[in-house]
């Protein structure tokens, strides 16, 4: 029929700088020794520490955690590509995000439990709240990177959202913001398969989550998420071209989640367990791993060195967020406005009453 724009066929590329098996795929990546061993100890610091969360939730110190197992070269990847001053904008599941910009998980916990209205640390470190609200964040990216813009800072603004979160209308509005006025935001999709319990196939009916980016006039790539090399390259790229006035890029990372969606969540109840075995057997540390010997750097001491490190943000999570006091109610009225209303005056003096009437 004349007129009809026919659909996008066919795969993007997948984007990979080292295989399964540890080899580089084509020429060996350029990075340096020691940012590789970082690499793979913020990795490994990651996962034990994302444990560590789980086992203080089933102890009954959190309300509730997400799981970030399985994506951890996604996040470490990524965060690695960009400088400290660049804006970040999570959603809830992105720990190796928060350990490369260096915020403490004691902050992270103290959010969990309950014991802070919102992570402390955050903001000095260019990191944005947690969103609960699923994509509603990446609107807050484009506005931060437009304000870069006017203010010619250079920064870039990074919105990690999940691919669940690309079926929300505050995500479409925000992409199409971005183009629009080449915002220099990233929207960084971690595709871990599940949203919840709807698999990605019910998700989307276009060949890949990459593919939407044609729509908004802007570059999609898709990049291998348990590749940790090609999630920092990909990043690095993208940040470089938004500094140069290229404006956004939508990056589809490929990855899964081995974890629940939550620690409120079964997913043996939707989700096949071959599923999970094969994508276990695709563990992006180990991979790292893998290449770390092909390149001569791995040895005993690098792991225990490693361990040692994620044990001792184990112990300082635990020490922090164990059997923490709870905060007063009234704390809730002390940050909603820089000097309080009359109206939110008497509502506090209110419950102030009644729960000295309680005792």
């Amino acid at each position: 029929m004349v007129g009809v724009i026919e659909a996008p066929a066919g795969d993007v590329e997948l984007v990979g700088l080292i295989a399964p098996d540890g080899a580089p795929i084509g020429d060996d990546p350029d990075v340096a020794p020691d940012q590789l061993t970082w690499l793979y100890e913020t990795m490994v610091a990651t996962r034990e520490l994302d444990a560590e969360f789980v086992n203080l939730q089933r102890q009954g110190q959190l309300a509730l955690f997400p799981s970030c197992r399985g994506q951890e070269a996604a996040q470490v990847g990524a965060a690695a590509a960009l400088q400290d001053t660049d804006w970040l904008f999570p959603q809830y599941r992105e720990l190796g995000v928060f350990l490369v910009r260096g915020i403490d998980p004691g902050g992270l916990g103290h959010m969990w439990r309950g014991t802070l209205h919102g992570g402390a640390g955050f903001t000095e470190r260019n990191c944005a709240p947690l969103s609960i609200p699923i994509g509603t964040h990446a609107l807050h990216a484009v506005g931060a990177a437009m304000a870069s813009t006017l203010n010619n800072d250079g920064g870039v603004a990074v919105a990690f959202i999940g691919d669940g979160a690309t079926s929300e209308g505050d995500v479409h509005e925000a992409l199409n913001f971005a183009a629009v006025y080449e915002a220099p935001c990233i929207f960084y999709v971690q595709n871990n398969h599940w949203a919840i319990s709807v698999p990605l196939a019910d998700q989307l009916r276009a060949p890949s989550i990459a593919h939407k980016a044609v729509g908004y006039g802007m570059p999609g790539v898709r990049v291998d998420g348990n590749d940790v090399l090609a999630c920092l390259a990909v990043t690095a790229e993208a940040a470089a071209r938004a500094r140069a006035g290229g404006g956004p890029t939508l990056i589809e990372a490929v990855t899964y989640r081995i974890g629940a969606h939550t620690t409120s969540d079964d997913p043996t109840r939707y989700r096949p367990a071959e599923e999970l075995a094969d994508w276990e057997t695709r563990d992006p540390i180990t991979r790292l791993g893998r290449y770390l010997a092909y390149r001569n750097l791995w040895s005993a001491e690098l792991q225990q060195g490693a361990l040692a490190r994620a044990a001792e943000l184990r112990t300082r999570l635990r020490n922090v967020v164990f059997d923490a006091p709870d905060p007063s109610p009234l704390e809730a009225f002390d940050h909603v406005f820089a000097a309080p209303t009359p109206a939110l005056s008497a509502q506090r003096a209110e419950l102030a009453a009644e729960l000295a009437q309680r005792g």
